[in-house]
């Protein structure tokens, strides 16, 4: 038995105590991390066992949903939900990448400016405050989102149709939900480019202000370039939450049943909200059915991190890790 334990000490390399509290602490971080690990694990594991039913069984009867215009399908459901099959999310997935990248669109830009701003530019007082206005808005919960979206940007998109001559539903639109999306992304883009703005090196910065560089053109072409590979970070976990943000989204999108939807004055959905749509109230195969969108929702997130961190790379020119 001593020799024994002595060959596992030899192959851990465990021979004084500092060497058996280094083995504890390790062994600590990797339970944690397999903890961490386990929850997606187990997330995707659930979704998938209960998303696939409705391509396998009959439904009670219904017959199975056909995979193939399920996901090319320009209508959520043909005919009364429980005596249907003929799901399509195909419209869907257009609709959220097309919000999502619009809502990208406005909000880094402005994030990103806004960083700049706080970590480069304001006074130190000033920053201080700024930054507490951005932590505090990432601190609020996207049902309050929802409701100042539902309370004072559907009224505004409302009349700005109402100046185009366009007819909106009570303002529930692409716009309202684009706006509301931004509004949500911004403090996480703010926050996380503020972080990379404020590491990038001293020395760096007083190189290009010592060969007569202006602070402006030290900002813009030497502190933002500097910290690409750390906006761009900012913009994927932006994206990420774009697009998986529910609750606000189904208050303003309008939930469409059919699209594309890109009018900014249509009515439209996205994977989340049709989720989220009625789930309580529903059984069986219209309850299933939202599970299986859930897995799209998955692929199409992975897809696009995939894409955005490969772009990272390339245009970044950073090793991704």
């Amino acid at each position: 038995m001593t020799n024994i334990l002595k060959k596992v000490q030899s192959k851990l390399h465990i021979h004084t105590k500092n060497d058996v509290i280094d083995f504890i602490i390790k062994a600590f971080f990797l339970l944690a991390t397999i903890i961490s690990a386990s929850f997606i694990i187990i997330i995707i594991v659930f979704v998938t066992a209960e998303g696939v039913i409705p391509f396998v069984t009959d439904n009670d009867g219904i017959g199975r949903v056909n995979l193939w215009r399920f996901l090319t399908g320009t209508t959520w459901l043909e005919g009364r939900a429980f005596v249907s099959n003929l799901y399509g999310v195909g419209f869907i997935i257009i609709n959220t990448l097309y919000i999502a990248f619009l809502s990208l669109l406005i909000s880094l830009p402005i994030g990103v400016l806004t960083a700049l701003f706080i970590a480069r530019i304001a006074p130190k007082k000033l920053a201080e405050v700024m930054r507490t206005v951005v932590e505090l808005l990432a601190a609020i919960p996207s049902i309050v989102y929802g409701l100042f979206g539902s309370g004072l940007i559907l009224t505004f998109v409302y009349n700005l149709a109402k100046i185009f001559g366009v007819q909106s539903k009570g303002g529930n639109s692409v716009l309202a939900t684009v706006l509301v999306l931004s509004l949500m992304i911004l403090p996480t883009i703010t926050a996380l480019s503020e972080v990379a703005i404020r590491s990038v090196n001293k020395d760096i910065i007083h190189g290009s202000l010592a060969l007569g560089a202006t602070k402006t053109q030290t900002n813009f072409k030497v502190v933002l370039t500097s910290a690409k590979s750390g906006i761009f970070t900012a913009a994927i976990l932006g994206i990420g939450r774009a697009l998986g943000e529910a609750t606000a989204v189904s208050l303003v999108a309008g939930n469409a049943r059919s699209g594309p939807s890109l009018g900014f004055f249509q009515i439209t959905s996205t994977l989340t909200s049709t989720m989220l749509q009625g789930l309580k109230e529903t059984v069986g195969i219209d309850y299933d059915i939202r599970f299986s969108v859930g897995i799209v929702l998955m692929i199409v997130i992975l897809i696009t991190n995939i894409t955005l961190n490969f772009v990272k790379r390339k245009v970044g020119n950073v090793d991704v890790k």
